[in-house]
């Protein structure tokens, strides 16, 4: 079997409404494009956007993975199909750590070790795991090593700034299965807290709250967060502080009780290798649509040999982007727990017939070959940027 065509799609599917509702004041907006105006946060779209890789074999098997790309996907898609296809046509799909690593080492010289350049090769990497698993009718997690688990935990996030939606949402999710909420917060330190506060009342003890604040405190500041939140059962402070600051991360993580999570920007092994080097973080979040399985894999391995729990972050990654996720975190041993966008899963499986979907706050491993989806190519044109 050898591959015969590579594609990249990048996908905009209309926004919908998800239930984090933030607030819509000091935005500055470009098309579908926002951004914070008063501070350093990220760009987002209104839509859910993405990039998929479509590999089809000479014997009409076809594997779907992602390169996530919440915004910026035609730039994914544009190295899939200038870089990455004249090396993938005619080569054994099997071979996959090895074409990764021939992809890698292509553009080291030239400094892309990072970025849309990763990401497309995890998209490229998830199609080949997706390919290889329908050839040989087993699931992408059997592929990787073996089942450490029949069912893979997830938290809810939610979002917002209005306490009494976060609180009802609170509710909702709780009512819904989950036991374990992430709040998604960018307000001051005594607004997080107070918000905080009303959710543990109403959801009670036996949740857990994990706090993400998307890098928006100095060391001190994420600290002194920090050390509010462990007096409120949180179980881990996400991304205090700006990814550049490897040492301040580990100021926070040494100062504090709590767990820090961190890492959904990291991509490859050598990227995470100083981060762990300064312990600089207690729970790693590769995410598997910027990894891919193949590197993601080493990446557990690397902190399993650290006694480092793995939390798999998603994001904005589509269904594909979450059943890779489910599979890789079915094949580690030092998982801990998957992130989930309750909401968002329906919007994000538009583009499948059939996809995994969670019951009572977890997903069920399944035998199913590949990922697991099955791709609406009908609904990828429709929604092709």
């Amino acid at each position: 079997m050898k591959i015969a065509r590579v594609d990249a799609f990048a996908i905009k599917l209309p926004p919908a409404d998800t239930g984090n509702e933030g607030t819509t004041e000091n935005l500055d907006t470009y098309g579908d494009y926002f951004i914070a105006r008063d501070a350093w946060t990220s760009i987002y779209s209104r839509a859910h956007e993405t990039c998929l890789v479509r590999v089809e074999a000479d014997n009409g098997l076809v594997g779907w993975g992602e390169g996530q790309a919440p915004v910026g996907g035609r730039a994914v898609r544009a190295i899939v199909e200038d870089l990455c296809r004249p090396v993938l046509l005619g080569q054994d799909p099997f071979d996959v750590e090895y074409l990764w690593y021939r992809l890698y080492s292509a553009m080291r010289e030239r400094g892309h070790v990072t970025g849309f350049y990763v990401d497309a090769l995890a998209g490229v990497d998830l199609a080949l795991y997706d390919l290889m698993g329908k050839a040989l009718g087993k699931p992408a997690h059997k592929l990787l090593g073996g089942q450490f688990r029949d069912r893979v935990r997830v938290y809810a996030g939610i979002g917002g700034t209005d306490e009494a939606t976060l609180v009802r949402q609170a509710q909702e999710h709780v009512a819904e299965g989950y036991q374990a909420l992430k709040l998604h917060l960018r307000v001051s330190t005594p607004e997080i807290l107070q918000i905080v506060q009303a959710v543990r009342e109403v959801v009670g003890p036996q949740v857990e709250l994990m706090v993400d604040i998307h890098m928006l405190r100095d060391v001190s500041g994420a600290i002194e967060l920090g050390r509010g939140l462990e007096q409120l059962g949180v179980r881990w402070l996400e991304s205090p502080t700006q990814p550049e600051d490897v040492h301040g991360q580990a100021e926070v993580a040494r100062a504090l009780d709590m767990q820090v999570a961190t890492g959904e920007w990291l991509r490859t092994t050598w990227e995470w290798r100083q981060w762990i080097e300064h312990r600089a973080f207690d729970v790693a979040m590769p995410d598997i649509a910027r990894t891919g399985l193949s590197e993601g894999k080493r990446i557990a391995a690397l902190c399993d040999s650290f006694n480092l729990p793995i939390a798999p972050h998603v994001g904005g990654g589509g269904i594909l982007a979450v059943a890779a996720s489910v599979a890789y975190s079915a094949a580690i041993p030092n998982f801990q727990i998957l992130e989930h966008a309750h909401r968002a899963h329906a919007q994000k499986a538009r583009i499948a017939r059939r996809f995994p979907e969670p019951v009572d706050g977890a997903f069920p491993v399944e035998d199913v070959p590949g990922l697991g989806v099955e791709i609406d190519e009908d609904a990828v044109a429709r929604f092709t940027v």
